[in-house]
């Protein structure tokens, strides 16, 4: 078979796939449902807004969980409902993966150039053009830089007479802890823990979108993609929506080969967004000999002095495990030895993606 004979199967094949789809936009991660799958961690959010609402007085919330879990869509759902009231705040949306500085931060919301400007006078017109009351959501703060170390525009937020309210959205279970102590007295943050989904929640979200999106729905089929989503990827429902879309649009994969490819999908994209640092800890983790944390912390830093980085201490180590596994990169496994406990380090991705990642980073 020649190029064009591939191209040609392979646009027929796809041509055919697409009769089974109703509407792509379901399957797009960015899509936010009219009714998303409702959980008991959105409520003490709903009520710290609606209480801000009405006193004026904000409450910060610091919403946790593994990514995947329905963090961000459940706070944007929130979002659309709550503008539609009378008495609604301003409210400002910002992902700290793409300006990932307090500086780089009031400039995206000024929409101004970030050259040429102190961060008091961004902070100086921010608060001038939002005199009212405001809520600031934060996705993927525990993203921002190393840089900023301190955080400043967390620390403005806290002192502001304006009183603005802020949503910070993290993956890193551990990122309160690493707050300077000045942001944290004056923040005081309520922490919202949003758990993994079971498999019954991810099989109604794989029913509903496969009702808006397809013109046949198998649950048997929804229940499979369900099993394995839990099973092996930290219930991170973005893989089982991108393999429901696959098996609408080449079904001949099956399911398994669409999930594998799925998960491929998502994993190389979460690698090639990690920092240096990171990507590290999981290179020591695929070379170590022993799965266990202490023997890969050991190699980690031999690699890292190799490849001209400062490696982090044995707690923020640590911590970065967690964070890693809340991406669903690696599952900490609490094992028995002897007569004392230790976790060993279990990676969910294949080796050839993070080698891939690794080439291009380190070559």
């Amino acid at each position: 078979m020649d190029l064009r004979e591939y191209i040609q199967q392979k646009s027929k094949k796809l041509e055919t796939g697409s009769l089974y789809i109703r509407d792509y936009r379901v399957f797009d991660f960015n899509y936010i449902p009219q009714k998303p799958l409702m959980r008991d961690e959105i409520r003490p959010i709903a009520d710290a807004i609606l209480r801000y609402m009405t006193t004026g007085i904000p409450n910060h919330l610091l919403i946790i969980g593994s990514r995947g879990c329905g963090k961000t869509v459940l706070v944007k759902s929130l979002i659309q409902t709550l503008s539609k009231e009378p008495s609604s705040p301003k409210f400002l949306y910002v992902n700290c993966r793409h300006h990932n500085t307090s500086f780089k931060i009031l400039a995206d919301l000024l929409q101004v150039r970030p050259r040429g400007y102190s961060l008091d006078e961004l902070w100086s017109q921010f608060q001038s053009r939002h005199p009212g009351p405001l809520v600031l959501v934060l996705d993927e703060v525990d993203l921002i830089s190393e840089k900023d170390r301190n955080k400043d525009l967390l620390y403005l937020l806290s002192r502001s007479e304006n009183n603005y309210m802020s949503l910070m959205l993290s993956n890193n279970p551990r990122f309160h802890t690493l707050l300077d102590s000045s942001v944290k007295s004056t923040l005081q943050p309520e922490v919202v823990h949003f758990k993994n989904y079971d498999a019954e929640q991810v099989f109604s979200i794989l029913q509903h979108r496969a009702r808006l999106g397809l013109r046949e729905v198998r649950d048997d089929q929804l229940r499979h993609i369900a099993a394995l989503t839990v099973r092996n990827t930290n219930s991170d429902v973005r893989v089982g929506i991108k393999t429901l879309y696959f098996c609408a649009l080449e079904s001949e994969s099956g399911v398994e080969g669409n999930f594998q490819r799925a998960r491929r999908d998502i994993a190389r994209d979460i690698l090639a967004d990690l920092n240096d640092k990171n990507l590290i800890i999981l290179q020591a983790t695929q070379q170590c000999e022993s799965p266990q944390v202490k023997p890969v912390y050991g190699l980690y830093r031999r690699l890292s002095h190799q490849y001209r980085e400062t490696p982090f201490s044995y707690v923020y180590f640590y911590s970065n495990l967690s964070y890693l596994q809340s991406l669903g990169l690696i599952l900490l496994i609490s094992t028995k030895i002897g007569r004392s406990y230790t976790n060993r380090i279990q990676p969910l991705f294949e080796p050839e993606t993070l080698h891939s990642i690794w080439q291009a980073r380190f070559g």
